[in-house]
C-alpha cells in the first residue's frame, strides 16, 4: 500500500497539510448542514455562522489543552511546541467540551434555547468528525493493534504504518464510518419526528459516539493514558452512564428510575466480579448500552414531525 503524503501542496514555500485541510472541509460541510436546519428548529437565519465565531476558537483551544494535558511528557522539555498545531495534537473530546461551553455562553448571550442550539450542531459535529478523521490517515496516526493475519492486510480492514512496517487495524476508518452513520441516523430520525424534545438529538449523539469510543479506543495503540487506563474509554463510559441516567430521569418516574439504577449497579458489580482484565468494564457498559438504547427508542414518537419544548 502506498504511504500517503502528509502535504497536499506548498504555497510560496508554506506547506498545506491534509490534516488541516480535512478539518477545514469538515467544518465547512458541518456549517452547511446546520444552516439548512435552522428554520426547522425555530432558529434565526445565520445562527450557525454566528455560533461558529464563538465555538471554533473555544473548540480548538480546548482540543489542544486536552491533548497537551494528557501527553505532557511530549511537551515538558520544549513547551513552545504546544503552539505548533501543524504537527497535529487535537483531541476530539476536548473540542466537544469546548463547543458545549461555547454553546452555554452563546445561548445566554443571544437568548437562544440551549437544547435547540445543541440539536442544531449534533449532526454537523458527527459529519465533521467523519471527515476530519481522515487526517489521521495522512498523518499515520490513530491506528489500532497490529494484525498478523495476511488475509486482513488490505484497506479498509487495516492500514499500513510505515514507522514499523506493519499492518494495523484502521481504527480511524472505523470511527469515521461510525460518525457518518450517526449523522445519517440523526437526520433521518429528525425528519421522521423521532426526537420529541429539545436536546434529545444531541443526547443521542453523545451516547452513540461514546459507545463507539468505548469499543474502538480499545483497539488503538496511541491512546492518551491516565495511568493504566485509556482516558477516552473512561470518559466515554462515564458519558454513557450520564446520558443514560439523563434519559431515564427525563422519561421515567422516580420509582422506576430508582429500581433501574439498583439493577444496573447489581449487574455491573456482577460483571466486574466474574470477568477480569480488559473485559471487566465492558460488561456493565454493554448492559447500560442495551437498556438505555431501548429506553431511548421508547421515549421517541414517530407520530409528530416537530420538536417540543424543553422539559
Amino acid at each position: 500500500m502506498h504511504t500517503p503524503n502528509r502535504v497536499v501542496l506548498s504555497l510560496f514555500g508554506f506547506p498545506i497539510y491534509w490534516y488541516g485541510l480535512l478539518i477545514a472541509v469538515g467544518l465547512v460541510l458541518g456549517v452547511i448542514c446546520a444552516s439548512m436546519r435552522e428554520k426547522k428548529l425555530g432558529l434565526k437565519k445565520d445562527t450557525s455562522l454566528d455560533f461558529l465565531l464563538v465555538a471554533l476558537p473555544a473548540a480548538l483551544l480546548c482540543a489542544r489543552i486536552y491533548y497537551v494535558v494528557f501527553s505532557w511528557e511530549n511537551y515538558a522539555g520544549h513547551p513552545l511546541s504546544i503552539f505548533n498545531l501543524r504537527e497535529g495534537g487535537l483531541a476530539i473530546y476536548g473540542g466537544v467540551i469546548g463547543g458545549i461551553l461555547a454553546a452555554l455562553v452563546f445561548s445566554k448571550w443571544r437568548k437562544v434555547p440551549f437544547g435547540a442550539l445543541a440539536d442544531l450542531c449534533a449532526p454537523a459535529l458527527a459529519l465533521g468528525q467523519a471527515i476530519g478523521r481522515w487526517g489521521n490517515f495522512f498523518n499515520q496516526e490513530a491506528y489500532g493493534i497490529a494484525l498478523s493475519n495476511p488475509s486482513l492486510h488490505f484497506f479498509p480492514a487495516a492500514v499500513y504504518i510505515e514507522a514499523d512496517g506493519l499492518w494495523h487495524a484502521a481504527a480511524f476508518f472505523y470511527e469515521s464510518m461510525w460518525c457518518l452513520l450517526i449523522c445519517a441516523a440523526m437526520l433521518i430520525g429528525e425528519q421522521k419526528g423521532f426526537f420529541r424534545r429539545r436536546g434529545d438529538l444531541f443526547t443521542a449523539y453523545l451516547f452513540l459516539y461514546a459507545a463507539e469510543r468505548v469499543i474502538v479506543e480499545g483497539l488503538r495503540t496511541d491512546s492518551l493514558m491516565l495511568g493504566a487506563f485509556r482516558i477516552s474509554q473512561l470518559l466515554s463510559g462515564a458519558l454513557m452512564l450520564g446520558v443514560m441516567l439523563w434519559i431515564l430521569r427525563r422519561h421515567l418516574s422516580a420509582r422506576s428510575l430508582t429500581l433501574f439504577c439498583a439493577g444496573a449497579v447489581l449487574l455491573g458489580l456482577l460483571g466486574l466480579s466474574i470477568h477480569r482484565g480488559w473485559f471487566a468494564p465492558q460488561v456493565p457498559l454493554a448492559v447500560c448500552l442495551i437498556i438505555s438504547s431501548a429506553m431511548l427508542y421508547h421515549s421517541v414518537s414517530p407520530a409528530t414531525g416537530q420538536q417540543g419544548s424543553s422539559a
